[in-house]
């Protein structure tokens, strides 16, 4: 049996009102994607943008449905030219730039998204272990695609690995265990609240 993610345990559960919930989660999680994207933190080798933190956390707080819905939005919005991803801008944004390459991360945002939210529904999201068991899992859905695409597009001759790879990892890990306290610690607020 599938157990209630963040989203689901707020507000209305039924109705019309539980439509204008999700819609506003909808509208409230394209914003903090678009935001998330933008927020760079200086790192060595290369700065950390939390686009990625944003993508999994709402992934896991909003279920695979809800979730699929936010990021296929996002995704929408982005193709339609709007500045809303990391490395996009008011020149090189919309359809171009999502096929460059960044295109193969793109798609692993959707696939993240949508395995953080199964990860939720079996409860994964309680725990900080299986939080950062997900978040790993979430990581890997976005790198595979992210690599094969530029491989495609620049040819395997090149240092994939070092320019789609090995220069984030530092900040992953510290994004992965950002989440993997905060998505647990707020269940066990929600938990302490209603005790």
């Amino acid at each position: 049996m599938n157990k209630p993610v963040l989203a689901e345990v707020f507000g209305p559960v039924t109705g019309s009102a539980l439509r204008i919930k999700q819609a506003v989660l909808v509208v409230l999680g394209i914003t903090l994607l678009a935001v998330a994207a933008k927020i760079s933190i200086p790192m060595i080798p290369v700065p950390i943008t939390m686009g990625t933190f944003a993508v999994l956390t709402v992934g896991a707080a909003y279920g695979p449905r809800l979730g699929l819905v936010t990021i296929l939005g996002y995704m929408i919005i982005g193709a339609a030219g709007f500045d809303v991803f990391a490395g996009s801008t008011a020149e090189a944004n919309g359809l171009t730039y999502m096929m460059g390459g960044t295109g193969g991360y793109l798609v692993g945002y959707v696939l993240a998204t949508l395995a953080l939210g199964v990860a939720a529904t079996k409860g994964w999201d309680r725990s900080i272990g299986m939080m950062a068991l997900a978040m790993l899992v979430g990581n890997a859905l976005i790198y595979v695609p992210g690599l094969l695409w530029l491989g495609t597009l620049y040819g395997w001759d090149q240092p994939i690995l070092a320019w789609g790879l090995t220069p984030f990892l530092v900040g992953d890990v510290l994004k992965l265990a950002l989440a993997a306290l905060l998505v647990p610690a707020i269940w066990k607020m929600i938990g302490n609240a209603r005790g």
